[in-house]
C-alpha cells in the first residue's frame, strides 16, 4: 500500500505520510481520538493546501491519498468525525471552506463504504447546501481552486445521494417509525426534487455556460461579456458545465427526454475540451444522452454516441483498471451501454465499428441472435440490463405504488415495449417502400390493412426514428431509401451509400502488428538453460 509515486519530489513532511501508509504503528491519541499517523499528517497537508490554493498537491492528494488512505484505514469504518478533524488542523470556524469539503468527503464515503442512516442524509444535504451557497451568494468570485475531478465527484455525488434518498423513501416498508417520523417532521424538504433542479440550474446560470458553448462552437473567444464575472473563474465555469450533464442525467431518471436534451443542446460531445476534462464525465454524459435518444426514438443518434464513447473507453481502458475506485462503475456502464447499443442497432441497422462490433458479439452475441430469430422477450432483458434507476417526482408512504409492482421502472419498460410493437409495422413499411418507387396512401391503407390517417401518422414516426439529429438542427436517414409525401402521392428514392471497408483492414493490420511484437519479443527473449547440477 505504500506510495509508488515520486517521493523525493514532495515535501519533507508528506513523505513521511506517504512511506507511512503501509504500516499502523504510528497513531495520534488525545482528545482528537485515535488517528494513525499517517492520517492526522495526511489531514494537515490536505489542510495546507486547500488554504494556500496550491491546486498541484490538493489535485495529488486527492485523486490518489484520498483513496489510498480510504482503503487501508477506512475500509469498513468512516473517517474521522469532522470535529475530531477540526482539532486536527487547529481550524477554530467549522464553516471553512476546507471543512465543507472535509464533510462532503466524510459523508460520501460512508455512502460508498457503510449504510447511511437518515440523519447522514439530512446532514449531507445540509452541507451541499452550504458549499454550493458559498459559490452562489458570494459578491465576488471565491478565491478557492479545487481540481476539475473533485468538482466533477461533487456533482455526481450530489444528483447520486438525491436518487439514492428517492429510493430510500419509495421503500416504505422498510422504514421504521422514528425514521417516518423524522420524514413527516422535515420542514426544510430535504432532498426535494425541486431544490436539487434549482441549485443545478442555478450553477448553470452562474457563469452563464450554456453562452460560453454557444461561442466556443463559433469558435469565438470567451470574454467577460459572454461568461461574466463569475464565468471567467475556471471553478465556476467547470462546475457549471458539469451541472448541465447533472442536470441530464436527474431528468432522464424521472423520465422526461425531451428536457434532458435541452440541457445539453449546445455540448458538443467529441469537444477535446470541456467535454474531456474529466473522463467519467465525458462518460456519464454519453450514457445518458444516449438513452434519451433511444426513448424519444432517434436511434442513430444513439448509436452514434455509443460508438463514440465505447471505442473510448477502448483505447482507456488501462488508465480505468489502474484506479480500483472507478473500475467497476466504468464496466458497468460499458455493458449497460452494449445493451443499449445492441437494441439501438436492430432498431436501426447501421455499420458499427468493428472493435464495437466485437464487443456487441462477446458481451450480448446470444440475445442478439436470438432477436434475429423472433424471440422479442429478448428486448425486455436487454432493457432492464441497460437502463438507469428510475425515479419518481413524488414518493408517497402508501406502499401501493401508482406506477404498479415495478415502479417507475415498469412504466418506463412499458412505454419501450410499446415501441417494439411498433418495429413490426415498421419492418412491413420499409419492405414495402423498398419494392414500390410510387404509392398512394391508399395503396399502402389496403397492403396494410389501416385505414389513410393511421398510414400517414406512421409514415412520419418511421421517418422520425430514421433520422439522425444534426449538430446544425437538421436531421439526416439513416435508411437505403428515403421518401417524401407530396399530397396524396409517397415517392420514394434511392440513398444507397457505398460499403467501407477501410476500417476492417486497419483493425486487421493493427492485430497483425501486435502479433509480430510478441512473437519478436517472444524470439529476443534468451533461454536460461535449465541446472543440470
Amino acid at each position: 500500500m505504500a506510495w509508488q509515486g515520486n517521493v523525493a519530489a514532495m515535501p519533507v513532511q508528506m513523505q513521511m505520510y506517504y512511506q507511512g501508509a503501509g504500516n499502523t504503528t504510528g497513531t495520534t491519541t488525545g482528545s482528537q481520538g485515535e488517528v494513525a499517523e499517517p492520517v492526522v499528517n495526511f489531514l494537515k497537508w490536505f489542510y495546507h493546501f486547500i488554504e494556500k490554493r496550491e491546486i498541484y498537491h490538493v489535485e495529488n492528494m486527492y485523486e490518489d491519498g484520498y483513496y489510498k488512505i480510504s482503503d487501508f484505514y477506512f475500509k469498513d469504518k468512516p473517517w474521522p468525525s469532522p470535529e475530531v478533524v477540526q482539532g486536527i488542523v487547529e481550524e477554530k470556524d467549522e464553516a471553512c471552506i476546507f471543512m465543507i469539503l472535509y464533510r462532503e468527503l466524510y459523508y460520501r464515503h460512508i455512502y460508498a463504504r457503510l449504510k447511511p442512516t437518515l440523519e447522514h442524509r439530512f446532514d449531507s444535504y445540509a452541507n451541499y447546501c452550504e458549499l454550493f451557497s458559498y459559490l452562489l451568494t458570494a459578491e465576488e468570485p471565491v478565491k478557492i481552486e479545487l481540481p476539475n475531478k473533485w468538482l466533477w465527484d461533487i456533482i455526481e455525488e450530489f444528483v447520486y445521494q438525491f436518487q439514492n434518498f428517492q429510493q430510500f423513501k419509495s421503500k416504505a416498508g422498510k422504514i421504521n417509525d422514528e425514521e417516518k417520523s423524522m420524514l413527516r417532521d422535515d420542514e426544510d424538504n430535504v432532498w426535494k426534487v425541486t431544490a436539487v433542479l434549482n441549485i443545478l440550474l442555478q450553477l448553470t446560470e452562474k457563469c452563464n455556460i450554456n453562452a460560453q458553448l454557444i461561442a466556443a462552437k463559433k469558435g469565438e473567444p470567451i470574454t467577460e461579456e459572454i461568461a461574466g464575472e463569475f464565468g471567467m473563474k475556471p471553478i465556476y465555469a467547470v462546475t457549471g458545465f458539469f451541472s448541465l450533464v447533472g442536470l441530464l442525467r436527474l431528468y432522464v431518471l424521472l423520465g422526461d427526454y425531451h428536457m434532458a436534451l435541452s440541457c445539453i443542446e449546445h455540448v458538443q460531445f467529441k469537444d477535446k475540451d470541456m467535454m474531456a476534462l474529466v473522463p467519467a464525465c465525458q462518460i456519464t454524459a454519453n450514457y445518458y444522452a444516449g438513452f434519451a435518444y433511444l426513448m424519444i426514438r432517434k436511434y442513430g443518434n444513439t448509436i452514434q454516441l455509443y460508438q463514440h464513447i465505447l471505442g473510448y473507453m477502448q483505447r482507456t481502458k488501462q488508465f480505468f483498471q489502474n484506479r480500483s475506485f472507478q473500475a467497476d462503475d466504468i464496466n458497468k456502464k460499458n455493458e449497460q451501454m452494449l445493451a443499449l447499443l445492441a437494441i439501438a442497432s436492430t432498431f436501426c441497422p447501421l455499420r458499427l465499428d468493428e472493435s464495437v462490433n466485437i464487443q456487441i458479439k462477446e458481451k450480448q452475441g446470444d440475445k442478439v441472435a436470438r432477436i434475429q430469430h423472433g424471440d422479442m422477450a429478448v428486448y425486455d432483458d436487454l432493457f432492464f440490463s441497460g437502463c438507469p434507476k428510475f425515479l419518481s417526482p413524488v414518493v408517497s408512504e402508501n406502499p401501493t405504488s401508482p406506477f404498479g409492482s415495478s415502479g417507475p421502472r415498469g412504466l418506463q419498460l412499458q412505454v419501450f415495449k410499446a415501441e417494439v410493437e411498433q418495429q413490426k409495422t415498421d419492418t412491413y413499411f420499409e419492405e414495402f417502400l423498398e419494392a414500390v418507387h410510387l404509392h398512394t396512401y391508399l395503396k399502402l391503407a389496403k397492403f396494410l390493412d389501416m385505414h389513410e390517417n393511421e398510414v400517414r401518422c406512421c409514415l412520419m414516426a418511421f421517418k422520425h426514428k430514421k433520422e439522425v439529429a444534426k449538430g446544425d438542427s437538421t436531421d439526416q436517414t439513416t435508411m437505403d431509401i428515403d421518401f417524401y409525401v407530396d399530397k396524396d402521392m409517397v415517392h420514394i428514392s434511392d440513398t444507397k451509400i457505398a460499403r467501407h471497408y477501410g476500417d476492417y483492414y486497419v483493425q486487421q493490420v493493427l492485430k497483425l502488428k501486435e502479433s509480430n511484437k510478441l512473437i519478436l519479443g517472444a524470439a529476443l527473449t534468451p533461454v536460461v538453460p535449465a541446472n543440470t547440477a
